[in-house]
């Protein structure tokens, strides 16, 4: 006699969605919140999508929308998030 239901693997195949990207925007094209140290893009739905700085350092790239499914790829370059932790010792780096 079982004693319930058997979850045998279950979870790992609902863990893994596929998730279709509506779009892919570049991160320059973003809204960033210094504060949040988040970056924002409009979603359709009237929310915005949103991914933070932290997740980009750690080579996240999919920016989702906390109000529906929708989620877009940030097209970013992963160096300018490595070791970004301090600005303060920006040698070199000025953009003209």
């Amino acid at each position: 006699m079982s004693s319930g239901p058997t979850w045998s693997g279950q979870a790992t195949q609902l863990a893994a969605p596929t998730m279709e990207v509506y779009d892919e925007i570049e991160v320059e094209d973003m809204e960033y919140d210094e504060e949040k140290e988040t970056y924002y893009y409009p979603c359709p739905c009237g929310d915005k999508f949103q991914i933070t700085r932290t997740q980009l350092m750690e080579g996240e790239e999919i920016a989702t929308c906390p109000s529906c499914s929708l989620v877009i790829m940030v097209v970013y370059d992963p160096d300018d998030f490595d070791d970004d932790d301090d600005d303060s010792s920006s040698s070199g780096s000025s953009s003209e």
